[in-house]
Order: structure tokens, then C-alpha cells, then sequence
């Protein structure tokens, strides 16, 4: 049922975008991308999901499983293949956390370090977001006229109330803290784990910039910082498959925000899956491959 609903969803969006825009616009914009550009997208995927698989690797080591980094590369990349072609864009996450578990013992660290990678590359996103806000609401110029009023008002409010959220749980001293202290026991980790969720939220911002480019629309630094997180967190609906439908629609909705074309935003969409997909090509010949360094318990655990 669950997965029903899900394609169901997708095709009803698809349908709808087709429908509501200019579909010959669409579709010239797509037959006359810019091949640079989408090598430029790949590599800045690829160099983010390396990027993640470190961060991966140095969270479930603070909780107590080890694995070499070839390992971790090769378990996210095949997460990622599984994400993009499963509905919930989360069943390649739960693979990876059933095969980083060390043998038949306790296997909820090994769950524990997926959920809080995936929270960090959240929070990197979210913090680059907010840094692309703070330039938009000082900077002369950026985001200029009414509808960029409107967008900084909105996204003001989303960031206040993010940041209330986190205080909230912060002073509960809830469990989820706990973990986070775990996996930052210096504060020399929790800058390496800053950096790394950073860097991975900036690349993949490139990514889809260099995809609107490819197909026409040249984003400037302030409207890739904080609009290109909103189009992104978009794929994180339930109700997905890969982000498709959810990406486009979302995209099509903000770019008109910088005076580029709803068509623009579905054409930077459409692409930038796209090139989601080509990105984990490099996992296909892992597929057969059985390297070492596969998860062990850390021997203080």
C-alpha cells in the first residue's frame, strides 16, 4: 500500500508539473544542455558522497564499530544506488546500517551512527542555508524586491524555529544528546565533522547549481545558499521515489522567486536527478567486489 501511494504520488506530481507549464520551454532546455556543466555536477556528487562516507566512518567509530574507509565508501555508494531506486529514499540507509553491524551482536550502534550521519548532513545543510540567509538579509542587493522580502521573512521564521527546536532538546538532556556527545568526544572531531558536513552541503549545492547552469539559469552565490537547501530538503518527503516529483515541484516553485521561469526550476530538477544517477555509476563494479576492513567492535566497547 505504502509503496502504491508512493508512485502514485510521484506520477500525480510529474503529471501535474507537465501540465501546468510550458512544456516546449521544458523541453528546449533540456535538449540544449551544456555537457561541461554536467561533468562539473557528477564530479562535485561523487567528491560529497566521499565525503559522507568518511563522515560515516569517523561517527560509527566514536560509537564503537570500526571499518576501513574503502569499506565505507563502497557500503554508501550502494546505499545511494539503493536510495534512488526504492521508494522512501531511507531502505539504502537501513541496509547500510544491517551490514556495518559487527557480527551477531548488538547491532543498534551501528544503527544509531547511520541516523546521526544522516542528521549531520541535515544540519550541514541547514547551517549553509543559514549562512546564505544571513549574506541575503546584509548584503546590498542580494535577493532585492518584494519577493525577496517575502523569502527572507519566511526564511527567518524557519530558522527561528529550527533553532527553538534544538535549544528545546539541548536543555531536555534527552538521549539523542547523549549520542551526540559520543560522537564528538573532542572538539578537534567536532570540527573535522563540521567540515566534513559543510563541504558535503556546499558540493552538493554546486552540483545543482552547475545543473541550473547546464540547462540555462545561472544561480548567484546568496539565491544558491538559500534557496537551492529548500529544493533539496524537498526530496526528503516521504511520499517519494528518489526525490523525484517532490525536487522538481519545489523547484519550480522557488525559482520564480529569483525571476527565472518554473520551467527553469523543473529543467534544473529533472537534470540534477539525472545526474544523481550517473554519480553512482562508480558503485556498479563494487557490486562483485569483497574487500576487507569490514566492521569490527571496538575493542573498549
Amino acid at each position: 500500500m505504502h509503496l502504491t501511494l508512493r508512485l502514485v504520488c510521484v506520477a500525480a506530481l510529474c503529471v501535474l508539473l507537465v501540465a501546468v507549464v510550458d512544456t516546449d520551454a521544458l523541453w528546449d532546455r533540456l535538449r540544449n544542455v551544456a555537457p561541461g556543466w554536467i561533468v562539473a555536477a557528477t564530479l562535485c556528487l561523487i567528491a560529497q558522497t566521499m565525503l559522507m562516507a568518511q563522515r560515516w566512518r569517523l561517527v560509527a567509530t566514536c560509537l564503537g564499530v570500526t571499518f576501513s574507509y574503502p569499506w565505507a565508501l563502497r557500503e554508501y555508494l550502494l546505499s545511494q544506488t539503493l536510495n534512488q531506486g526504492l521508494p522512501g529514499g531511507v531502505l539504502g540507509d537501513g541496509a547500510r546500517a544491517l551490514r556495518s553491524a559487527p557480527g551477531t551482536g548488538n547491532r543498534m550502534p551501528a544503527a544509531q551512527a547511520v541516523i546521526l550521519e544522516r542528521a549531520a548532513g541535515q544540519l550541514g545543510l541547514l547551517a549553509v542555508a543559514m549562512i546564505g540567509l544571513t549574506f541575503a538579509l546584509f548584503a546590498p542587493g542580494a535577493l532585492a524586491g518584494a519577493q525577496g522580502v517575502v523569502v527572507r521573512i519566511a526564511l527567518a521564521a524557519v530558522a527561528l524555529c529550527m533553532l527553538g527546536a534544538v535549544i528545546a532538546v539541548v536543555m531536555r538532556g534527552s538521549r539523542p544528546v547523549t549520542l551526540v556527545r559520543r560522537c564528538l568526544p573532542t572538539w578537534r572531531i567536532g570540527l573535522v565533522q563540521a567540515g566534513l558536513s559543510v563541504a558535503a552541503a556546499l558540493l552538493n549545492i554546486a552540483a545543482f547549481a552547475a545543473c541550473a547552469q547546464a540547462t540555462g539559469t545561472a544561480l548567484d552565490l546568496p539565491s544558491a545558499l538559500v534557496l537551492v537547501p529548500l529544493i533539496l530538503s524537498a526530496m526528503l518527503i516521504p511520499l517519494s521515489v528518489g526525490g523525484w516529483g517532490w525536487r522538481e515541484g519545489a523547484a519550480a516553485v522557488v525559482f520564480p522567486l529569483i525571476g527565472a521561469s518554473a520551467e527553469a526550476g523543473i529543467a534544473a530538477g529533472v537534470l540534477f536527478g539525472a545526474v544523481m544517477i550517473l554519480s553512482l555509476l562508480p558503485a556498479l563494479p563494487l557490486l562483485i567486489w569483497r574487500g576487507g576492513g569490514r566492521p569490527v567492535a571496538a575493542s573498549s566497547q
